[in-house]
C-alpha cells in the first residue's frame, strides 16, 4: 500500500510565497516520475512541474520562473517552492508519483488528497 502526504498548502497574500512537500511512503520498489498539478473549479487538470524519467524537469508555461521543484530521492519526497503568487495561482494541488511496488509490475499513477493554496488580499 502506498500513502501520499502533502503539506503546506494555505493562504497567502499576491507576491507572497508557499512551499508544498508531498512524501510518497511504503513498500516500493522504483519511482519514474514524480510532480505537482493543480484544478481549478470548472478547468481540466494542468501540469505545475514535474521530474520525468531521464530526469527532466517540466514546469508549466504560467509558474515558469516563479516555482521550483526539488527532491530528496532518499526520503521519496518533493517538494514546490513557490514564489511571486498571484491570484490565479489559487487552485487544489495535487501530488502525483508514478512507481511500480515491485521489479515485475508495471508502473502506476498515485495521487495525493491535494492541498488546497489560496492567493488573495
Amino acid at each position: 500500500q502506498v500513502q501520499l502526504v502533502e503539506t503546506g498548502g494555505g493562504l497567502v497574500q499576491p507576491g507572497g510565497s508557499l512551499r508544498l512537500s508531498c512524501a510518497a511512503a511504503g513498500s516500493i520498489f522504483s519511482i519514474s516520475a514524480m510532480g505537482w498539478y493543480r484544478r481549478v473549479p470548472g478547468k481540466q487538470r494542468e501540469l505545475v512541474a514535474a521530474f520525468t524519467p531521464g530526469v527532466r524537469t517540466d514546469y508549466g508555461d504560467s509558474v515558469k520562473g516563479r516555482f521550483t521543484i526539488s527532491r530528496d530521492n532518499a526520503k521519496n519526497t518533493i517538494y514546490l517552492q513557490m514564489n511571486s503568487l498571484k491570484a490565479e495561482d489559487t487552485a487544489v494541488y495535487y501530488c502525483n508519483v508514478r512507481l511500480r511496488l515491485t521489479a515485475t509490475m508495471y508502473f502506476e499513477d498515485y495521487w495525493g488528497q491535494g492541498t488546497q493554496v489560496t492567493v488573495s488580499s
